[in-house]
């Protein structure tokens, strides 16, 4: 006799599979969602580095990093650089870096010309003192006209060279070096014209970079790798440098310099994720941002934030 009650059924294999069913259709309906809408996404993140080589006067400076915009990516229209300037702006940022991949991969993307791009990104000029370098996709696009357009809008852009800007009424150092998959990055000659005492950011699109950096560069900076871009649970689904793997995808790091112990025997790098996308029309665990950091001397008198 049975006594299963009215209107109730067993869990048979059919119903499991149903709902396992079910649960991944709905998993993968998240991740899909995500992957189309996290592009078009944007935030502001303030970032606080306490730096070993960073100089007091200069405790606190706000730097504003824009990287890997891919100007016609999914999601980065030519008009949503409106959008950018105006977070870079109400950042209130003292320093602005422009890190390259200006341009997007145009298999997932219209060709934008850099001259538009330049132009949209062109009130930053009016925001703060400002460096750039250029990126790989910046040189599938053609990069001696892609540097033209920025030179030609204002910017300074960097390749084995320096500047000196005026922030808080004292000098200070910027160096860039030339995209590592495209060129050939020299750091050395990029900081010929830098005192050795002089506090100095390396610009460098690709982190890699790092590994040829002297101690005494305060903090490299780069983009480059979108932190992934498709990368769940902060995990890459792939490997983002064929020579290092994913040694350097997000953050900071301390990556050591050799020498004597201590502190100063490490170079610190920041890799921001980025705002646009490559190869893939998707960001999944990425969202684009704008990074603001914040940067302190190691014995400030004030406690970083964050």
């Amino acid at each position: 006799m049975s006594h299963r009650r009215p209107g109730f059924a067993t869990a048979g294999p059919g119903r499991l599979l149903s709902w396992a069913g079910i649960a991944a259709t709905t998993v993968l309906a998240v991740v899909a969602a995500e992957a189309v809408l996290e592009p078009r996404r944007l935030i502001t993140r303030e970032v606080a580095l306490r730096l070993p080589r960073w100089p007091a006067t200069f405790d606190g400076l706000r730097v504003a990093v824009v990287a890997d915009l891919h100007v016609g990516s999914p999601g980065v229209p030519l008009a949503r650089v409106a959008e950018v300037v105006r977070r870079v702006r109400a950042a209130r940022p003292e320093l602005v870096l422009l890190l390259g991949d200006y341009l997007a991969d145009v298999r997932h993307g219209p060709n934008i010309d850099p001259g538009a791009v330049a132009g949209a990104l062109a009130p930053l000029l009016d925001v703060a003192p400002h460096a750039a370098v250029l990126g790989n996709h910046d040189w599938y696009a053609g990069g001696y006209r892609v540097r033209a357009a920025f030179e030609d809008a204002g910017f300074t852009v960097l390749e084995e060279s320096s500047c000196v800007v005026d922030v808080r009424g004292r000098p200070l150092y910027l160096a860039g070096v030339a995209d590592l998959w495209e060129r050939r990055p020299d750091v050395a000659a990029a900081l010929t014209d830098v005192p050795d005492t002089a506090p100095v950011l390396l610009l460098s699109h690709n982190p890699d970079c790092v590994l040829d950096a002297p101690p005494r560069i305060a903090l490299t900076v780069s983009g480059h790798t979108h932190a992934g871009q498709v990368a769940p649970f902060r995990r890459p689904l792939y490997t983002i440098s064929p020579t290092t793997g994913n040694r350097f995808v997000r953050g900071r790091y301390d990556v050591p310099a050799g020498g004597p112990a201590g502190d100063l025997a490490v170079r610190p790098l920041y890799v921001s994720p980025g705002v646009g996308t490559s190869t893939l029309p998707w960001r999944v665990g990425v969202v684009p941002e704008i990074t603001v950091l914040r940067l302190w001397a190691p014995l400030a008198a004030c406690t970083p934030p964050g």
